[in-house]
């Protein structure tokens, strides 16, 4: 019988459509019999165990030699946590005892024990415990696999294109993948910020988030239409369906190709007003998806990225190779290195991050660093010397006061200090900023740029801090307003005060990619744009689109409505009239 279409609404993640067949990684089940064993057998499954336990560390181990050659050593990291979860003895221990007691076969033990850590795992509010289930989970599914001779299939070794369909993604999910053979994802949670999102525009695919139910809609090898542009996703479309978005995508390509054209030039407005068009970053190897796409330069490296899931902390070493290496790449155009911003929707690490119940509101990025001046000044020694090799900036995230960020400077001077000592080289005139994304750091700019030499504007925090809303959390993400009159004060008031006091200001939240915003971005008067790669083409064609002073008419008038969505539809209207293709 043949199924009707059906179609899901979510939250837009990554641009782009994609056709092709679901494939659910966590829907493949391991078929366990509960066999009883003889007093005589309970040492030979024991052996069966320690024996699939080893194997799994084998593999794992395989993968991340794997993933660290192709793809980078913070991807490879990514596995550390499930060899953490291979070496935790009070699972172990317990499998053993109850095997002893019981006497069940070491595959149904197992899965019992396994079932009841995920249980408990899952009842805490606890952002780390969370991804832990994750970890436990992947690592639990290899050891029976192992423990029955069933196979293991990965994202990392699929043999045709698929769509991928999870309740969430994790890091190790993202790490493996391969754009050759994923081809799209949808997720049941996720906002227009979340990790997941972001990782989907850094592999330049497909992705739809927030959908609640797509887990449960779809099933294995269902044929689905991702369109990342409007976060829809339609399951087992008919021919007209299918036909309409195919020639959708071919429009959308002819489109792509088009913008290419503007790679070689410059991010000016029509009447010759230059401002600076720069790409965030993850990881290393998408420096060539920066050139790629024309950007003047990496406006915002998340260096979280080494911290996640990893029993252990990155050397210096390891950092400052890692900083050198697109500094090098990037030169003659600069690269704006983030420090340690872990928490919120991050995946910690082992790093002595305390249980919160607010994990946003909590002892995170600046505050985690300066409460351990030992990891920080790592990080700044490792970027100092790194900035001998080509242009770099450092900033800070989540500064929210004067006290903090004079505390940063201080900890940077005491580093600039012990390299001069070792007369170890370093860009001594190296800019230094802080990112406004907490609402006390965007009413206090006036007095913060005293500090600085420029500010990096982090909209994906201070449209949640502002606004009061959760950025992951699906069931509140129409709350979210990047065209708010609030939000457009606090940058109007941060652009100004900058300039007020002579430094540059830049913004580097999600909000620099939409087209439509773009246009009052520039009549604020933003000195930079920093997005992911592939969205500077068309927030290049955009400001080439109009003059500087059709922009400060726009975003003056966009400050006098009342309401995020008469904003949003007077942008959009404009957009039309400057840019049809785009709008």
């Amino acid at each position: 019988m043949k199924k009707k279409p059906s179609t899901l609404i979510g939250i837009p993640a990554s641009p782009g459509i994609t056709i092709g067949k679901a494939y659910l990684p966590d829907s493949e089940e391991i078929s366990i019999t509960k066999k009883r064993i003889k007093p005589e057998d309970v040492a030979e499954e024991i052996t069966r165990f320690k024996e699939a336990l080893s194997r799994t560390k084998e593999e794992i181990l395989k993968i991340k030699e794997k993933i660290s050659k192709e793809m980078g050593v913070e991807h490879g990291e990514i596995f550390s946590a499930h060899l953490l979860v291979l070496e935790d003895i009070m699972l172990i221990e317990e499998v053993v005892v109850r095997l002893r007691r019981e006497r069940f076969c070491i595959e149904y033990i197992f899965l019992d024990v396994l079932k009841k850590y995920i249980n408990a795992f899952s009842k805490m509010d606890d952002e780390y415990l969370k991804e832990r289930i994750s970890d436990i989970s992947d690592v639990g599914k290899r050891i029976l696999k192992n423990l029955t001779g069933q196979r293991t299939r990965t994202l990392s070794n699929l043999s045709k294109p698929v769509i991928v369909i999870a309740y969430d993604l994790s890091p190790s999910d993202t790490a493996t993948m391969h754009k050759k053979h994923v081809t799209g994802f949808a997720t049941d949670i996720g906002g227009r910020t979340s990790h997941t999102a972001i990782m989907a525009k850094s592999l330049e695919i497909p992705a739809v988030v927030g959908l609640e139910e797509v887990t449960r809609k779809v099933r294995n090898g269902d044929t689905l239409i991702v369109d990342g542009r409007h976060g829809i996703v339609i399951i087992n479309p008919d021919k007209t369906i299918l036909k309409k978005y195919e020639s959708e995508k071919r429009k959308l390509l002819t489109f792509e190709k088009g913008l290419a054209s503007l790679k070689d030039l410059k991010s000016e407005t029509k009447d010759g007003h230059k401002v600076i068009l720069s790409a965030n970053i993850e990881m290393p190897d998408e420096v060539a998806s920066v050139k790629l796409h024309g950007a003047d330069g990496i406006g915002l490296y998340r260096t979280e990225y080494f911290y996640m899931n990893r029993k252990d902390l990155p050397t210096e070493e390891e950092q400052y190779q890692s900083y050198k290496l697109v500094a090098e790449r990037m030169k003659p155009d600069s690269t704006i290195i983030r420090t340690l911003d872990l928490g919120g929707d991050k995946f910690l690490s082992q790093l002595e991050v305390p249980r919160e119940m607010n994990p946003y509101l909590g002892w995170r990025a600046i505050r985690f660093c300066l409460a351990k001046p030992d990891i920080f000044k790592a990080q700044l020694r490792a970027i100092l010397r790194a900035s001998a090799y080509g242009p770099l900036k450092i900033m800070y995230p989540m500064i929210s006061g004067l006290d903090e960020l004079k505390q940063a400077n201080a900890i940077l001077e005491e580093v600039r200090k012990e390299l001069k000592k070792k007369k170890i080289a370093f860009d001594d005139d190296m800019e230094v900023g802080a990112m406004i994304e907490v609402p006390s750091a965007a009413l206090t700019s006036d007095i913060l740029a005293n500090e600085v030499d420029f500010f990096s504007i982090g909209t994906n925090d201070l449209i949640q801090y502002a606004l009061a809303v959760d950025r992951v959390n699906e069931k509140i993400a129409y709350l979210y307003e990047p065209a708010h009159p609030a939000v457009l004060r606090l940058i109007r008031s941060i652009i100004n005060n900058g300039h007020d006091k002579g430094i540059w200001v830049g913004l580097c939240g999600e909000m620099a990619a939409e087209p439509s915003l773009a246009l009052v971005l520039l009549g604020l008067g933003l000195d930079e744009f920093s997005t992911s790669p592939m969205a500077v083409p068309e927030i290049k064609k955009v400001i080439r689109a109009v003059t500087l002073e059709q922009a400060k008419k726009i975003a003056h008038k966009a400050l006098t409505l009342s309401t995020g969505k008469e904003v949003e539809e007077y942008v959009k209207a404009r957009l039309m009239e400057y840019a049809p293709e785009l709008a």
